[in-house]
């Protein structure tokens, strides 16, 4: 009899980390710019992450996106709900535990969502 592979798939801390470092890492891999994690664990109910990110173009923000669709589903075995595409200005991955808003570097600085979700961080308002 065949085993399965291992997929983590409990809503424990390990996973919660590991979906984490796999949005952060994907990011990275796809040369998102100006990457910011906000913890939201103990701050809101929505999520446990906030990751913002930009990339240079729509094109870059909508495969950023994709590529990140994927690879959440393939790790995890879970579809991540994705919200903005095709015109990628502004997109919204829901990954359940691990919120990701990917912008244009123009549409990012309109909205300032890390500014909104500081939560009294030291330097805002």
């Amino acid at each position: 009899m065949a085993t399965q592979p291992h997929v983590l798939r409990s809503p424990g801390a390990e996973s919660v980390e590991a979906l984490h470092q796999l949005v952060l890492t994907s990011l990275d891999d796809d040369q998102a710019v100006e990457t910011v994690s906000i913890p939201l664990a103990g701050k809101s109910s929505i999520a446990d992450y906030m990751v913002v990110a930009s990339g240079r173009s729509t094109r870059q923000v909508a495969s950023m996106a994709n590529k990140l669709a994927e690879k959440i589903k393939a790790e995890f075995g879970r579809s991540a709900r994705i919200e903005g595409l095709p015109t990628a200005d502004w997109v919204l991955i829901d990954a359940g535990d691990v919120i990701v808003h990917l912008f244009r570097p123009e549409v990012r600085s309109f909205y300032n969502l890390e500014r909104m979700w500081a939560f009294g961080d030291a330097g805002t308002a």
